[in-house]
C-alpha cells in the first residue's frame, strides 16, 4: 500500500456528488458534505479536502485546516497545527492502510496535529501516535481532544492540567 496516492480535492459539484456515497453509509457526524455545499466554488484550489480514489471511486477522505498560533487554545506556548477533521473511510476498503495514508500526508507537514475521535475510532488513532491530553476545563472545550507531536516539539508544551 506504499502506492496511495492523497489528491487535493477541489471544491466542486464532482467532489459534491463523491461526498453523496459516504453520507449515505449513515456516517453524518462524519460527513463532509455540509462543509463542501458551504463552501462552493467551482473548481477552487484552496480546498480543505483531501481524498484518495480507486478507480474514480473516491473511497477515504479528511479534512485538514492549518490552524494560526493565534488561535491555538491547545498548545502552551501557542504555535501553528493542523486540525484533521472527519476522517472517513468506506466501509469496503477499510484496514487497508487508507486512513493511515491519510494521516501519514497530514504528519508530513512536520506541525502538531489535533484531531477529535469519532465513533470508536480511539484504536486507530493510538496506533497512529495520537495521544490524549487532559486539559483544563476551559481548554478541552468539550472536545476530548488528541494530539500528534512531531519530532522537534517536546511533549511538555502540550498544556496539561
Amino acid at each position: 500500500m506504499n502506492n496511495i496516492k492523497i489528491e487535493k480535492l477541489l471544491i466542486n459539484y464532482k467532489t459534491l456528488d463523491d461526498f453523496k456515497s459516504f453520507k449515505e453509509y449513515g456516517n453524518q457526524e462524519l460527513s463532509m458534505l455540509e462543509d463542501l455545499q458551504s463552501n462552493i466554488v467551482e473548481d477552487n484550489s484552496e480546498s480543505p479536502f483531501y481524498g484518495v480514489y480507486f478507480g474514480d471511486t473516491l473511497i477515504a477522505r479528511m479534512s485538514l485546516y492549518k490552524v494560526s498560533q493565534k488561535y491555538d487554545n491547545y498548545f502552551d506556548p501557542p504555535q501553528n497545527y493542523l486540525e484533521l477533521w472527519k476522517l472517513e473511510v468506506l466501509p469496503d476498503y477499510r484496514g487497508q492502510g487508507y486512513g493511515k495514508a491519510l494521516v501519514d500526508f497530514a504528519k508530513s507537514y512536520e506541525l502538531p496535529i489535533k484531531t477529535n475521535p469519532r465513533i470508536n475510532s480511539h484504536g486507530f488513532w493510538e496506533k497512529m501516535d495520537f495521544q490524549k491530553i487532559h486539559y483544563e476545563m476551559e481548554r478541552d472545550l468539550g472536545e476530548n481532544p488528541l494530539v500528534w507531536l512531531p519530532k522537534g516539539v517536546a511533549e511538555k508544551e502540550v498544556s496539561k492540567n
